[in-house]
């Protein structure tokens, strides 16, 4: 059967059209929402893990990017688009999108390394050292200070009473710092530590950059490092982000900045 020319492009619009407006989800106020649209907003709720893609979870996401075009329409009537704050908060938002697509990519081109990761595991292994000391301080200001409170502990004082006049927050636990590695302490301090042997406090004062410490060690053991394979997610972020800032300081150098 033949068709009426009429007909026959009413029959052509509606196979033309039929995808159109398959592409969009919904229009509000004559502004078309894509399909495609609402496909990437459910894509990236389920790579972040927190629901797996339904028709419950598309009409949740439908229903949002309506709400959002509804807003934006309405705060675009009233202007706010082009308050200069506004303006300037856009301006920032659009440079860390792209910057970050950037980095994001940097990262995947320069992967870090299980060499790599097992070099700083090692250098952080040998800056810890074989041996991890118990000790506690009291830091003062003077050397007579430190002097005096000596004399007293040699009188039979008690350490942790007279910690009590420590200049920082190990005042308020008997001068007690923990277990620390040499390596994460001020040299000075480090070497008259480990020159002591359990229960042995120093006999004369300990100069630092911050004052003068009487030394007691309590106690000493030998070293707890976490497996390689414990600590490699840690070390990899840590040495990403050392590649990222030594690529933007790169970047930095050969830019014209006056």
């Amino acid at each position: 059967m033949m068709l009426k020319p009429t007909r026959l492009l009413l029959a052509l619009i509606a196979v033309v059209a039929a995808p159109v407006f398959a592409q969009n989800v919904a229009t509000v106020n004559g502004k078309a929402i894509p399909a495609a649209k609402v496909d990437q907003m459910v894509k990236q709720v389920v790579a972040q893990g927190q629901q797996p893609d339904s028709p419950q979870l598309r009409e949740m996401v439908k229903k949002e990017l309506i709400g959002r075009e509804v807003m934006i329409q309405e705060a675009d009537k009233q202007g706010f688009g082009t308050k200069p704050e506004v303006k300037a908060a856009i301006e920032n938002a659009r440079q860390s999108i792209i910057i970050n697509a950037m980095l994001a990519d940097y990262v995947k081109k320069n992967p870090i390394k299980d060499t790599e990761i097992k070099a700083e595991y090692d250098k952080y292994k040998a800056a810890m050292g074989e041996k991890e000391y118990h000790s506690r301080h009291i830091l003062v200001a003077t050397e007579q200070e430190a002097k005096d409170i000596i004399a007293k502990l040699k009188a039979g004082g008690k350490f942790e009473e007279l910690a009590k006049v420590s200049k920082d927050g190990s005042a308020n636990n008997g001068g007690d710092l923990g277990w620390m590695a040499p390596g994460k302490l001020v040299k000075p301090f480090a070497d008259a530590m480990v020159a002591l042997k359990n229960g042995e406090i120093t006999q004369t004062p300990v100069k630092t950059e911050y004052g003068y410490h009487v030394i007691k060690l309590e106690e000493s053991r030998a070293t707890k490092l976490p497996a390689v394979e414990e600590v490699k997610g840690q070390i990899a972020e840590a040495l990403q982000q050392r590649k990222i800032a030594a690529f933007r300081d790169e970047l930095t150098k050969k830019a014209k900045v006056q």
